[in-house]
């Protein structure tokens, strides 16, 4: 009988151990999403300046305020990372640009993936 229980006991634990690894790998799995959603978002930004030379300086700021393709991709990011927002850096001399995204997972860990790259005209 002594023998049945501590069976038993070695099975619960191991059932245990399995389900602590099965919820630690959903979140690592549901974590990494969202990092390659932030870094998708953040090339899909520079890809519209890159497709708005002209305007790719009014980008500039976490309000794009004066930018309707900047408003529309911080709602996109809004909609698609919890506690999305994102922020750009241009300097319009030099054509450096920095694209911040910002997001909040569930648990309340802040994260941020930050890329940059140099936007210029031809010949500039």
């Amino acid at each position: 009988m002594i023998e049945v229980l501590v069976a038993l006991l070695l099975f619960m634990l191991g059932v245990l151990g399995m389900v602590g690894l099965q919820s630690s790998m959903t979140r690592a799995q549901t974590e990494s999403k969202v990092r390659s959603d932030a870094a998708y978002l953040a090339s899909e930004l520079i890809g519209r300046m890159w497709s708005d030379l002209t305007n790719y300086a009014t980008y500039n700021g976490s309000g794009c305020a004066t930018q309707t393709r900047c408003k529309e991709w911080q709602t996109k990011v809004a909609n698609s990372l919890p506690g999305g927002t994102g922020a750009v850096t241009v300097d319009a001399t030099t054509g450096n640009v920095a694209v911040t995204v910002s997001w909040t997972m569930p648990s309340g860990d802040t994260h941020q993936y930050v890329t940059q790259t140099t936007v210029t005209k031809s010949g500039s």
